[in-house]
């Protein structure tokens, strides 16, 4: 298929491009960016005048809940909801049921995901059998069966020598280390520590929980040399640690959801259990200084953390409702909202949706996979069309995905996807 997306505002971080200018396609492979070759007949032409052309984002914490909870969300519809949202790659966890902790549940995983035609999947192995923080998993075998990192999703790691181990084997041979920064004690509550939580009579997690991870991390970081990507940052003191890792030299990166960009504590409102979120809403500096790291380079990638989940696991009291939000039809308006609001440009916006998530990524995408999350002459044809005025008020039951709840219903947001396309095919939008 021959596609030319005509007359938009093509804007490629990665390059720094940005122009009014066409874009070919041709063999799943983007063929030219402006004029096309004189010999280029097009099957489909996509107008794009008034629209922004950009790199298919990279989402770096996607549930998709297969296999093993598929009443909260199946490959389908989870995958619908990515290309609806301009996601063309998404990085899953680890922590399906049974645990991706085996090649043969990786492989089914990507076979299952390839068949759909939709957005590129690329999940994480377990760092320890069936997340249980004792026994190594084959990191090896498990990286030939296509993970591109190992991670322990969100259950604590209480083990530093299992920990340490882990990390010493992944620097030995090049693999890389998602930990969510998360003391196994501290933080077990359901809310950020202070009056708030106080007042509600909800268990409190303090920042410490955080900070006392991330200071064990950074120091097996020293003495094992594991390059190691940060998930979900939350707090202000998590953001100066990092900071401060990073002038000492650090293989470090790291990311942050769109829950703690624009969301503080307060939006728990009366017991909302739509907030109840895994890291906990905290303060509004900690909700500031995220924003401004965001914007400096501190931090590398904006996340959805879409979590899908079952109404019946939700319509619970606060504390015992399951934690998580949808968020994958949201990342690319929520990141447009944050950079209006932080005057950091399109550019940087675009950035850590795209080239730099993918920088993350880094070497483990493969050379099948080169080139994503930027567009370029010869790279893969994963391309997002938006209105970047269209503005949108969010209602879960126009999104596609299976998981229906969200703390940012009924916001007004700007950006409205037009069209989605993955190697080269339309996976969402005019062309459908």
């Amino acid at each position: 298929m021959k596609i030319l997306i005509q007359g938009g505002r093509v804007i490629d971080p990665a390059s720094r491009f940005d122009a009014i200018a066409d874009v070919a396609v041709a063999a799943g492979r983007i063929l030219s960016i402006g004029p096309a070759p004189a010999d280029f007949t097009p099957n489909r032409v996509i107008p794009a005048a008034g629209c922004v052309v950009a790199p298919g984002l990279v989402d770096l914490a996607v549930r998709l809940r297969e296999p093993g909870h598929e009443h909260e969300g199946m490959l389908e519809s989870e995958l619908a909801a990515a290309v609806a949202g301009g996601v063309t790659s998404v990085v899953c966890p680890p922590d399906t049921d049974p645990v991706l902790d085996e090649p043969g549940l990786v492989e089914m995983l990507r076979m299952r995901a390839e068949r759909l035609h939709q957005s590129r999947v690329f999940p994480l192995g377990a760092l320890t059998r069936g997340l249980q923080g004792e026994v190594l998993t084959e990191m090896a075998q498990l990286t030939d069966a296509g993970c591109v990192g190992f991670s322990q999703a969100d259950v604590p790691l209480g083990n530093t020598q299992v920990l340490q181990r882990a990390m010493q084997y992944a620097s030995t041979f090049g693999y890389s280390v998602w930990l969510r920064p998360q003391e196994l004690y501290l933080g077990r509550g359901v809310a950020a520590s202070g009056p708030l939580a106080t007042r509600m009579g909800l268990a409190g997690v303090p920042v410490a929980a955080e900070t006392i991870a991330l200071h064990t991390i950074f120091e097996l970081m020293k003495s094992t040399g594991a390059r190691v990507h940060l998930c979900r940052l939350s707090s202000a003191a998590g953001v100066d640690l990092v900071r401060r890792a990073r002038q000492e030299g650090l293989k470090l990166t790291c990311d942050v959801s769109i829950n703690s960009l624009h969301l503080t504590e307060n939006d728990i409102g009366y017991f909302d259990s739509r907030a109840r979120l895994n890291p906990p809403l905290r303060h509004q500096r900690d909700r500031d200084a995220l924003r401004a790291a965001l914007a400096d380079g501190t931090i590398d990638a904006l996340v959805s953390d879409h979590t899908p989940v079952a109404a019946d696991a939700k319509t619970l009291p606060f504390a015992e409702a399951e934690p998580g939000a949808t968020g994958l039809e949201l990342l690319l308006s929520l990141a447009l909202k944050w950079g209006q609001d932080s005057d950091v440009g399109l550019l940087r916006t675009l950035d850590v949706l795209t080239h730099a998530p993918a920088q993350v990524l880094g070497e483990h995408l493969g050379a099948a996979h080169s080139g994503v999350g930027q567009l370029v002459n010869g790279g893969p044809a994963d391309v997002v069309v938006f209105d970047a005025a269209a503005e949108w008020a969010v209602q879960p039951a126009q999104l596609r995905s299976q998981g229906r709840h969200t703390p940012f219903e009924g916001y007004a947001v700007p950006g409205r996807v037009r069209c989605t396309l993955v190697a080269g095919h339309v996976a969402h939008g005019a062309a459908d």
